[in-house]
């Protein structure tokens, strides 16, 4: 796992990554008490630590390290360093080069010139505030519908924010949910249906979650195990045993809606059962599994491993469809506003840059080790960039918005979630559609993270879809519901 350091961005002598086993100056200096520092003050600086307890930029005054005297000097190199960073497109060896060819202080002259660097450390100054917590502990399931979470951290975007983020790879959702709900998560990696359903007490105690940004966009598949191939059209999937990731994702709603309107009852006609991504291919090669509707990179796993092969792409389903969230209590929000503001910043800034395709090979390349998504990079790749092949011949498709990545949370979307919902008798009851998901689908911050970023969010929170040649109608909840001819009683 590497790290970003607050060492001097304008030294092309001193690198900006390190590895936790990083043996540099910076990193096995001893730490020296800064001099003419209270106790408090010391506390609240040790607390304001970019990296962990690496010395990156120390504010214990590393001898050999960086050294600040103030959370002020602090946060102005934090400014220098996410500039600098954004110039170079966060590649530290481009910015390395560049100064050795041209030299730091010449960098630093021409960014002044372009850039009013007082003002905008003020700027930021002012409009963070402090933070009230600076090392936070977030989750993640290993799955490339992560990829904003997880890359945030080794590509430096927490610490561009001033946080020090402790990505944790998380089994499955259940774990995921319980938890955040008892505080062991600061914040976490979701399925756009779980804030909705924990909010409303569906499957666990009702507790009110935010969902500030969506993680991402299409990135799902059909996998049908190979032995298979001669049945494509779900009329012939009566007895199918199917895997879903939770009973509350887009995946089980997905495919629900897929089979149904294939004229396959879900309940009655197949088999779906709650199987965690990481285990999905497992299950399908031992036969407990005839296919799945997963996120990646398990669906393009069971091509590489001549298991599987892909039936369709869920952006066919519905083009443009919620997959994965980033949430966090509204306890959370409430208790720790700076803390939560950075984090929503620094995780709307990685999922904007994720969103650019020139940036998918090298993400891939971040995220694929053994401590984030642990597969084979090709595999990552070939989710990520869109070209890939399916397992039913060697044709290389490319299709670019395989997966994309788009933070703002639609309105529109969490009522969907929720027509599904009681479609399919996970709630019951009368339910306030755009109240619900006006509360947890927080798009009105999101659009002002946004624009504080320089990204342009939409002008409207509600649109309707067409999913499969069917109309949704946001404004027709109940009515779309009941034009369903299979649906739970």
């Amino acid at each position: 796992m590497s790290n970003k350091s607050l060492g001097n961005p304008f030294d092309g002598d001193s690198p900006l990554v390190h590895s936790k086993t990083c043996q540099c100056d910076s990193c096995t200096g001893e730490a020296l008490n800064p001099g003419g520092l209270s106790d408090r003050d010391r506390q609240a600086l040790l607390e304001a630590q970019i990296e962990h307890g690496s010395g990156h930029g120390s504010l214990d005054g590393a001898a050999r390290g960086p050294q600040f005297d103030s959370a002020d000097d602090m946060m102005d190199r934090v400014v220098e360093s996410a500039i600098v960073r954004g110039v170079f497109g966060h590649s530290d060896a481009n910015r390395r080069d560049f100064i050795r060819m041209v030299g730091g202080g010449t960098l630093a002259a021409v960014l002044g010139t372009l850039i009013p660097m007082d003002k905008v450390k003020a700027a930021v100054k002012d409009s963070i505030g402090p933070l009230e917590k600076t090392r936070l502990k977030v989750g993640f399931v290993p799955i490339t519908c992560a990829t904003p979470i997880i890359m945030a951290q080794p590509m430096g975007f927490y610490a561009k924010h001033g946080l020090d983020v402790d990505v944790i790879k998380t089994a499955g959702w259940a774990v995921a949910r319980d938890k955040s709900l008892n505080g062991e998560y600061d914040a976490s990696h979701m399925l756009t249906p779980m804030p909705l359903a924990m909010t409303m007490g569906a499957g666990s105690t009702a507790t009110p979650y935010i969902m500030p940004a969506v993680e991402n966009i299409n990135g799902q598949a059909i996998v049908l195990h190979n032995k298979h191939k001669d049945k494509r059209d779900p009329k012939q999937w009566k007895g199918f045993k199917f895997g879903v990731p939770f009973d509350y994702s887009m995946h089980n709603f997905l495919l629900r809606y897929y089979v149904a309107e294939h004229g396959i009852d879900p309940d009655q006609d197949i088999q779906i059962r709650v199987v965690p991504p990481p285990e999905m291919v497992a299950n399908l090669r031992a036969g407990n599994l005839d296919g799945y509707l997963s996120p990646d990179p398990f669906n393009q796993r069971a091509v590489y491993e001549k298991v599987g092969f892909i039936h369709i792409l869920t952006k066919d389903i519905w083009e443009g469809h919620p997959c994965c969230a980033f949430a966090c209590s509204q306890k959370f929000a409430s208790e720790m506003p700076n803390t939560y503001a950075a984090l929503f910043k620094a995780i709307v800034d990685a999922t904007h840059f994720s969103a650019k395709e020139e940036n998918r090979a090298e993400i891939a390349k971040a995220i694929s080790p053994k401590n984030y998504l642990n597969q084979p990079e090709i595999v990552v790749r070939q989710v990520l960039t869109g070209r890939y092949v399916d397992g039913l011949d060697k044709k290389v498709h490319d299709v670019p918005d395989r997966i994309d990545f788009d933070p703002f949370p639609w309105h529109s979307m969490a009522v969907w979630i929720l027509t599904q919902m009681k479609r399919w008798g996970y709630v019951e009851g009368d339910i306030d559609y755009n109240g619900i998901a006006e509360q947890v689908y927080v798009a009105a911050e999101t659009a002002d993270v946004m624009k504080d970023l320089g990204y342009t969010p939409p002008s409207r929170t509600y649109e309707n879809y067409t999913i499969m040649g069917k109309e949704f109608d946001y404004t027709k909840p109940e009515e779309y519901i009941a034009s369903f001819d299979i649906k739970r009683s």
